[in-house]
């Protein structure tokens, strides 16, 4: 008997150290498998929608929102709601289960998500494998680590700060994946990791996007559609900002010392190993001349380009795509001029090729995650669809709760849909029009409800495998979502606590 209890602890043992989580793919894939179960279990609904006016910078802006009060089953001539169940195929263009991947991939346009961020990503990595293959990067890193003297603690509060700032001013997600490309075997020379350059980068701006008393693609398109004027509150949301950006700070900071003094701790530790061997080859006394200082400076201009195309004229994806492409072009043709680690013509277009191709992996995650999105009927309020029925139900929920209770459930239920709705002002422009109304009926200033979305949609940016930005900045860092979300759940877990006190203590403060 005794002998039989121990085959079977080593049974268990034997699987429990065998087991491994999921891939993300397939993550995503059983995700799917439950949105195609919905649509066997919800009945399909539509919403209608209205233009709104509202002022933005004292400029006079409408905006097509969803009707609150037109939420409307489809029915059948018997009066039944009708579903909409999603088939395991479907041909001639159509929606079935195994058609969500293609069609996640091709769906959306150049302006977003998915095909405009796949092909973003495609060009940029593109553009800064030019970049990586002159050498100036790991030369200037060496470069840099030699100067910093012991100071090398310096980089993750800077380097938060200023992407959180990016985050809130001008609601800065998807470029922080350019940057982690050059930021990453920087980090990792001076002894942290994947994980910390994603937390410097990416999860800063989301803390800005999340906590901004400016984002012109959240705060304030949330604010116009509920009536409240725009930008009122700046500063309380300045202070919150300030307060999550320190928590952020602290947390990285404290994470990053753990894993200089043992770097096996790392949660990335195998995965780092590829950016370790490109640079172990490298010397602390390498080349740097005029032709890297250029390189360098293409960089920063093209940084400066971005930001004021962003800020001056609302370019989005399109432009700053094409705007690193120019940069590529222009460090290849510096980096021949100058036989920057003897590159010619071919080189430059191979390495262009090869930096594309890095992005493929992360394109294709992306683009399959899209697919959930289209299974529920896709984000169109007036076509007929599981999501939009969804929507409708929750809000009716929340609207007989108490009324700090439903401030509450109003943050909660921003954090569940933005699984499925990522984009800020996609989400503002869907669940807003519903909020503001259930606000004044159970008591809840329209400003908490603001404050409520733009906490629940900012925050889950650093953790669901359906927002394409994250999943690219953790592809080009090299992280696999299971081993991000075993770190990340802890930081996560924090933000929603102190985004809960903060949304109670907001309605209790009488906060307008």
């Amino acid at each position: 008997m005794h002998s039989q209890t121990n085959q079977e602890s080593s049974v268990v043992a034997t699987l429990f150290t065998r087991w491994q989580m999921p891939d993300t793919l397939v993550i995503i894939f059983f995700v799917a498998l439950a949105a195609m179960a919905l649509t066997y279990l919800v009945p399909v609904g539509s919403f209608d929608t209205q233009e709104i006016v509202y002022l933005n910078d004292g400029v006079e802006k409408t905006r097509n929102v969803v009707d609150p009060y037109s939420f409307q089953y489809q029915v059948d001539v018997s009066g039944n709601a009708v579903m909409q169940p999603v088939a395991l195929f479907e041909g001639g263009g159509g929606v079935g289960f195994f058609n969500f991947a293609f069609e996640g991939l091709a769906s959306g346009s150049k302006w977003g998500t998915a095909i405009g961020v796949i092909m973003f990503m495609l060009v940029i990595g593109g553009a800064f494998g030019i970049v990586m293959e002159t050498g100036t990067i790991d030369n200037g890193i060496l470069r840099l680590i030699d100067k910093t003297q012991g100071n090398e603690n310096l980089f993750i509060p800077a380097l938060f700060t200023l992407f959180s700032l990016g985050g809130a001013v001008f609601g800065m997600g998807e470029e922080a994946i350019a940057f982690a490309i050059i930021i990453c075997p920087l980090m990792i020379r001076l002894g942290f990791d994947g994980i910390t350059t994603v937390m410097v980068t990416y999860v800063a701006t989301q803390i800005g996007f999340a906590s901004s008393w400016m984002n012109p693609f959240s705060v304030a398109i949330a604010q116009g559609i509920a009536g409240v004027p725009v930008l009122s509150g700046a500063g309380v949301r300045g202070l919150m900002w300030a307060g999550f950006t320190l928590m952020g700070i602290i947390f990285t900071m404290r994470y990053g010392a753990k894993i200089r003094a043992t770097p096996s701790l790392s949660y990335s530790y195998h995965s780092d190993k590829y950016f370790r061997d490109h640079q172990s080859h490298a010397s602390l006394d390498s080349r740097f001349n005029w032709g890297d200082i250029l390189v360098l400076s293409s960089i920063l201009v093209t940084v400066v380009w971005v930001i004021w195309g962003v800020v001056a004229n609302g370019w989005f994806i399109p432009e700053i795509a094409s705007q690193f492409f120019t940069m590529g072009i222009a460090v290849g043709a510096i980096a021949v001029m100058f036989g920057l680690n003897d590159m010619t013509i071919n080189r430059v277009a191979s390495s262009f090729k090869q930096g594309a191709a890095t992005m493929l992996e992360p394109a294709i995650l992306v683009g399959c995650a899209s697919g959930i999105l289209i299974l529920l009927g896709g984000g169109d309020p007036t076509s007929p669809s599981v999501l939009n029925t969804l929507l409708s139900g929750a809000g009716s929920i929340i609207g007989q709760l108490p009324a700090a209770l439903s401030a509450w459930f109003m943050l909660l239920f921003q954090s569940v849909f933005n699984f499925f709705v990522t984009s800020g002002s996609g989400q503002a422009a869907l669940t807003m029009p519903l909020m503001a109304p259930l606000a004044d009926i159970v008591g809840v200033s329209r400003q908490v409800a603001v404050l409520a979305f733009q906490l629940g949609d900012g925050f889950t940016n650093v953790l669901v495998p359906t927002s394409a930005s994250l999943m690219a900045t953790l592809g080009v860092c090299r992280v696999d979502w299971a081993i991000w979300l075993k770190f990340i759940w802890r930081f996560m877990l924090g933000l929603f606590v102190v985004s809960s006190l903060l949304v109670i203590a907001a309605h209790y403060l009488g906060f307008v």
